[in-house]
């Protein structure tokens, strides 16, 4: 089997668990709250990544080096990121807050310009206005000629998540650490907070056997395997641009579930939305294609 296939089979599995975690998120939510998911989540991704690292040989380097980037690092992912990312899926439906979470490649493209020094092209800005008419319309539920968000906070979440997650790869542009041993001490610096968080602020309202299979699921497959398996792909792929697109996969896929599992009727205006959004990231992909030849 050549590099290349191999980089599409992981691809491929890595979106087909992203796929799943819209769904899982609303199950988990379901039975608990968003400190609680995300504290459980972390912390059994902690276990997956930190098991990994020993197979690996990663260990005694990931104990001497990288932790002052983790510091601040650990702190907006998974932190703040999936704080923020859940608080919208417990306020929006599984379809609008998945959908709105998409447009973060795009997010991405307009923050690097003040912080990487990087320039806007034509394509980048009808990409953006593409996508973002997605969003309205998503935002707005298909009533795009009235201000009047179903739920403005959970769309105001659902953005921010974008914004935390763009710069949190923004920053790290620079970061020589490898992704495994930073994703692994970015969790070792969040665990301990989200507990602190957690017993000086709620405290556990405790987990039901259906919310702790679902946070041990995301924990598990969102912020461990799938990740790994998608280093695996980018970094055996001739081209980016080859895997990159398998992204566009997840989205239809992540929609069915939340209808089959959740019971979540899927809006006409998700629809709309969805198809602006993922139009919008298709011609900025097509216009960073050429250049990765």
């Amino acid at each position: 089997m050549t590099q290349d296939r191999q980089a599409m089979l992981f691809g491929l599995g890595a979106v087909a668990l992203w796929s799943t975690v819209a769904t899982a998120f609303k199950v988990a939510l379901g039975e608990m709250s968003p400190l609680e998911l995300i504290w459980l989540a972390v912390g059994v991704s902690w276990l997956v990544l930190g098991a990994l690292m020993l197979r690996q040989g990663l260990w005694r380097s990931s104990i001497r080096h990288g932790w002052r980037t983790a510091a601040w690092a650990g702190l907006m992912n998974p932190v703040a990121y999936y704080l923020v990312l859940f608080a919208a899926y417990d306020r929006l439906p599984g379809q609008e807050a998945m959908a709105l979470n998409y447009t973060w490649a795009l997010t991405m493209a307009f923050l690097a310009v003040p912080i990487l020094g990087q320039r806007l092209t034509r394509t980048d800005l009808l990409a953006g206005l593409i996508a973002y008419a997605g969003v309205w319309v998503i935002a707005t539920r298909g009533a795009v000629l009235r201000v009047d968000f179903a739920d403005a906070w959970g769309v105001g979440l659902a953005l921010a998540s974008t914004l935390l997650w763009a710069l949190y790869w923004l920053l790290n542009a620079r970061d020589g650490r490898p992704a495994l041993v930073a994703q692994w001490q970015n969790f070792s610096v969040a665990l301990p907070v989200l507990t602190l968080i957690l017993w000086w602020g709620p405290g556990f309202a405790g987990f039901s056997g259906v919310g702790l299979a679902a946070g041990v699921y995301v924990g598990l497959f969102e912020m461990g395997i799938a990740f790994v398996l998608w280093q695996l792909a980018v970094r055996k792929v001739s081209r980016t641009a080859k895997v990159s697109l398998l992204i566009f996969l997840s989205p239809p896929v992540s929609l069915l579930l939340l209808y089959f599992i959740v019971g979540e009727p899927i809006l006409p205006s998700t629809l709309a939305g969805l198809v602006l959004i993922l139009a919008g990231l298709g011609l900025q992909q097509w216009q960073k294609a050429p250049r990765q030849e």
